[in-house]
């Protein structure tokens, strides 16, 4: 997509501080963090959100999980517990229009969250 932030970063238009790359999957840090941990993962292919997420991508977004297990794992926040949070539509506070998982840890979080 022309126009998409993480699309830009995922083509290296962008500068990011990259913590994981594959051919299809990108995790960095955040630039505005909320957590001592966090880093976004995110697809290389523009999916818009979660609701966007066709039949065909399901198999990626398995994988963006297990990277996200090891992120997690190599952060060292296995043992401490941490969250992962995908916002979905501009009212659950997506702000970039390109599906991104939030890996969240290293501070205790309340519940319910928001």
């Amino acid at each position: 997509m022309v126009d998409c932030l993480f699309c830009k970063i995922a083509e290296r238009e962008i500068p990011s501080q990259a913590v994981y790359e594959d051919d299809e999957i990108l995790a960095f840090h955040d630039i505005n963090p909320v957590a001592p941990v966090h880093i976004l993962v995110i697809p290389k292919k523009h999916i818009d959100s979660l609701e966007a997420l066709a039949r065909e991508d399901e198999q990626l977004a398995g994988r963006m999980l297990g990277v996200i297990r090891d992120i997690a794992t190599e952060q060292g926040l296995d043992d401490r517990g941490w969250r992962v949070v995908v916002n979905t539509g501009q009212r659950a506070g997506q702000s970039v229009k390109h599906l991104h998982f939030h890996i969240l840890g290293g501070r205790d979080f309340g519940w319910p969250p928001g």
